[in-house]
């Protein structure tokens, strides 16, 4: 990711910048750290589309699940309304179709507590470094203040 890459550099700059002594106090290039917070602005746009684009995908991740589920239950109901001729396939079939329901059921939430998960997981480590970033960024004004 590009984002490290510029905070690293911003450290690199700060640790090559001159000390003052007796103070924790550094002397760097102005020009060059608001260069770098102007380009870690700019990266920082593509982190929020990669955010959405999770919240995205997971949201259709979510929708196919649901319709996998109909397509199974739809499914069942089929095979029971075809089984209908007999009183032992009949009890049969509602059972099976109890099963398939539940086994469906089952899988969908599976299948959407995982890509909750998933998302969330991507979620927050786009916070962390935002707000690494955003303290990065805090310190550094506060330095030059």
């Amino acid at each position: 990711m590009e984002i490290f890459t510029l905070l690293e550099a911003l450290e690199e700059l700060m640790d090559e910048g001159k000390s003052i002594p007796l103070t924790n106090k550094v002397l760097v290039d102005k020009e060059q750290v608001l260069d770098l917070i102007k380009e870690i602005r700019l990266k920082l746009p593509e982190e929020l589309k990669q955010a959405k684009w999770v919240k995205e995908e997971r949201t259709r991740i979510l929708v196919e699940a649901q319709k996998e589920a109909e397509g199974v239950v739809k499914e069942a109901e089929n095979r029971i309304i075809a089984m209908v001729d007999e009183n032992e396939i009949t009890r049969k079939a509602y059972e099976q179709k109890n099963e398939i329901i539940q086994t469906a059921n089952e899988m969908a939430r599976e299948i959407s507590n995982g890509t909750k998960e998933h998302a969330d997981a991507i979620l927050e480590k786009i916070e962390t470094v935002l707000l690494d970033t955003l303290k990065t960024i805090q310190n550094n004004r506060k330095e030059l203040k």
